[in-house]
């Protein structure tokens, strides 16, 4: 049985879950068992706010993401293997606000930033700021794998991809009718907007913020016990000059280590890197021995919802637990062990 807390910290509350655990009668051990677990974004998520139209196909595309991923693990491919492919499907679909679904800026551009990172070697590898790479994160990847690296950025990052034969697209693909309209709206309010929030948050120090979230992103643990994060985003509608989030920045919104955990962010990027939040959770976990939950609890509490910011994360550890929190009404959210059906949540 799925147990879910409520804790009341401050309002809006933290939600904690946990994934129903498979150790009974499993053919591996549960540190091996295949697990993939995504998240399409946080914020004013509610059945009011929500067709069931829109909600049958938010679903229908995390399952497709989910099966993506299991498809990898189910090869006997590596948990890195499974959280691109699972990333690279919510990119190349509309609904999310990642690659073919990314936001507009000020100026009108598609920015992109994506981030992998590789529990086992510590490794990793994103990209910022991309105009033309259709998969942001196969080139975080690249970067990861190819190169010395951790972060390539605009121009350059775009030549490495061309480079390593990646798909390289014109900037109108990632156009999107929706998002334009999003951009229009934010600029005649004088707003710098995230993507899944109807209600305008407070005024920040340069413009009002409307509290949408719809970074993507997914973590995994493999048959061998190794872990890996991924995430992508095109960050916020109407972001000013070159604006990046902490999608990309490793400790921030990606982190993986096979002592501790996998976690993939969404929400304020500024408040995740200020507060390392996704490091913070390996952290406590590492030096405190607080389990996954209760680091996830701590960090939130303290890196986001003490500073008055907003979001979620979504987290594995080696024992193929996972483990999500968020302090927004609802958060597009899944996971699918080997030999099971997905499980998809989204209302809090």
């Amino acid at each position: 049985m799925r147990r879910i807390f409520a804790l009341a910290l401050v309002a809006p509350v933290v939600v904690i879950a946990q994934e129903p655990s498979l150790r009974a009668g499993g053919p591996l051990p549960v540190a091996r068992v295949p697990t993939i677990a995504i998240h399409g974004g946080t914020g004013t998520i509610t059945r009011q706010s929500l067709s069931l139209e829109m909600e049958r196909q938010y679903r229908d595309a995390m399952a497709r993401a989910l099966k993506a991923g299991m498809a990898e693990l189910d090869a006997g491919k590596s948990s890195v293997d499974a959280v691109v492919s699972a990333v690279k499907v919510m990119e190349d679909d509309p609904l999310f606000n990642a690659g073919k679904g990314a936001v507009f800026t000020n100026e009108g551009r598609n920015e992109l930033d994506a981030a992998v990172m590789d529990g086992r070697t510590g490794l990793a590898g994103a990209v910022a700021g991309v105009t033309t790479i259709k998969n942001p994160v196969l080139a975080a990847r690249a970067v990861m794998e190819r190169t010395s690296h951790v972060m390539l950025a605009g121009p350059g990052a775009e030549k490495f991809a061309a480079a390593q034969k990646l798909e390289i697209v014109d900037p109108s693909y990632f156009f999107t009718p929706r998002r334009w309209e999003q951009l229009e709206r934010a600029k005649k309010g004088g707003r710098i907007e995230l993507d899944n929030d109807d209600k305008a948050a407070k005024k920040s120090s340069f413009l009002e913020m409307d509290s949408k979230y719809g970074t993507v992103g997914a973590v995994a643990v493999d048959r061998d016990g190794n872990l890996a994060a991924a995430t992508s985003t095109g960050g916020l509608t109407n972001k000013l000059y070159g604006r990046i989030g902490d999608s990309p920045i490793i400790g921030a919104g990606t982190y993986a280590d096979n002592r501790t955990m996998a976690a993939s962010g969404t929400g304020t990027g500024e408040f995740f890197m200020r507060g390392l939040i996704a490091y913070d959770i390996a952290a406590r976990m590492k030096y405190l021995n607080l389990p996954l939950a209760e680091a996830i609890n701590a960090t939130l509490k303290e890196a986001l919802e003490g500073k008055k910011g907003r979001g979620g994360i979504i987290a594995i550890d080696h024992d193929a637990t996972v483990r999500y929190g968020f302090n927004t009404e609802g958060m597009y959210r899944g996971w699918l062990r080997k030999g099971g059906e997905p499980v998809i949540e989204i209302f809090r």
